[in-house]
């Protein structure tokens, strides 16, 4: 005799058959959410005009602002304060100084230092020396190239000129080049200037305001432009943007248009409440940072989807019952899994944000807050909206109806159990 099936039962958090309130406390669950976007808002304009420390919309990283950012170990504990001095004595104004903790290097004190500056010659420098060398004698400057954040000068005189005569002129605009040599052909007149390089420029000077020994190494040098810096900037709305409206033509092909505008405004309530975590703690916000929302868009997406899904089922099954019951319905029967798989992304993140360094810690606080954004926008977001974009349809088809004068029915589709009582 075969032995009776058993039906095989799965870890749940949420008790089967629960009813929690949902849709009918919307307005609240959206207040929250509006209460949110408004500070987000409010604290962008305060990073910009009332916060004197901080004078951008975000901590823009390198990748974005433009300029260089270096990790500067020392061999003792310096005081921020006389280390920012030290920067704006050698022209880096309003540079920013962290301390930064590694705990796989106790040993040395570290700082990450970021200055706008991507190269040791500045823009009102390179004007300042082409005017300096502009005439040597007898030989006259016919042509300066330099490009910003380059580390190089090419010079080109109708005449020879000395090398030790261009060094001295650039040292007296304070301009320190490593090297200046010949370069091409001897009957071209054409020099190479070598410039120092900016690290080792600021170790330099550290070295020599603070005390010799005192840096102990610059491990880590970055630069960006800042034509390059506002390129990316664009590239990352852009692809924020374009993510977006993918998800949107899939949810159309997916369901249908009723299900697409509560899914892509659950997205951008998600970016934007994320983009707010940064602004009020004004941590870096960088191309990881960017990539941590595209993450997750996909993942509130999947979330929302799954909601969407056993909405479309039940409201084929249950025709006897108004529309937000079935969501609400929906919304209990998925709960377990929701919160499951949110706590799981966010515990690991978690560990990533207590336990990682650097721009690692900078992604995990964007997910940790984007899985809390995004499992709640799933619920009190997508789901209202779909609620009220199924109500204005079932009023426009009913108009239909009346002017018409007979009973409209479309035959049965995909998305048709939405209409309530057919």
């Amino acid at each position: 005799m075969a032995a009776p099936n058993k039906q095989q039962k799965f870890f749940e958090i949420i008790k089967p058959h629960s009813n929690y309130e949902f849709i009918g406390n919307q307005k609240y669950w959206i207040g929250t959410s509006l209460v949110l976007v408004a500070l987000t808002i409010i604290f962008l304009l305060l990073n910009v005009f009332v916060i004197k420390s901080r004078g951008h919309l975000l901590n823009w990283g390198v990748d974005f602002r433009g300029g260089t950012e270096l990790l500067i170990d020392f061999n003792h504990p310096v005081d921020p304060g006389d280390l920012r001095r030290t920067l704006a004595e050698i022209g880096h104004d309003n540079a920013d100084v962290v301390r930064y903790d590694d705990p796989s290097d106790k040993a040395k004190v570290k700082f990450l230092v970021r200055i706008g500056a991507v190269s040791a010659l500045s823009k009102e420098q390179a004007q300042q020396a082409q005017q300096a060398l502009a005439k040597e004698g007898d030989a006259s400057l016919h042509k300066f190239e330099w490009s910003e954040g380059g580390d190089k000068v090419y010079l080109r005189y109708d005449k020879p000129v000395p090398v030790e005569t261009l060094s001295s002129s650039l040292k007296g605009v304070g301009i320190a080049a490593a090297q200046v040599q010949q370069f091409g052909r001897p009957e071209d007149n054409t020099y190479e200037v070598t410039l120092v390089s900016v690290d080792k420029e600021i170790w330099r000077h550290l070295d020599e305001k603070l005390g010799a020994g005192t840096v102990a190494g610059i491990p880590k040098v970055e630069s960006v432009g800042a034509k390059a810096g506002k390129q990316l900037q664009f590239d990352g709305v852009r692809s924020l943007l374009a993510a977006i409206l993918l998800i949107m033509v899939y949810i159309l092909f997916r369901f249908d248009f009723r299900y697409a505008p509560g899914t892509v405004v659950a997205l951008l309530h998600d970016a934007v409440i994320v983009v707010g975590a940064f602004a009020v703690t004004y941590r870096e916000f960088s191309l990881t940072t960017v990539a941590a929302v595209l993450t997750i868009i996909g993942f509130s997406m999947n979330d929302t989807i799954v909601v969407f899904d056993r909405i479309r089922e039940n409201a084929s099954r249950m025709r006897d019952r108004k529309f937000d019951r079935v969501v609400n319905v929906s919304i209990n029967e998925t709960l377990s899994r929701t919160i499951l798989t949110s706590a799981t992304v966010f515990l690991v993140t978690l560990a990533m944000n207590v336990f990682g360094v650097g721009v690692i810690r900078d992604f995990a606080f964007a997910m940790n807050v984007g899985v809390i954004v995004g499992t709640y926008s799933s619920i009190f977001i997508a789901s209202p909206i779909l609620i009220w974009l199924n109500e204005r349809y079932l009023v426009s088809q009913k108009k239909v109806t009346a002017r018409s004068g007979r009973d409209v029915r479309r035959p049965k589709r995909e998305g048709e159990e939405l209409e309530e009582g057919v």
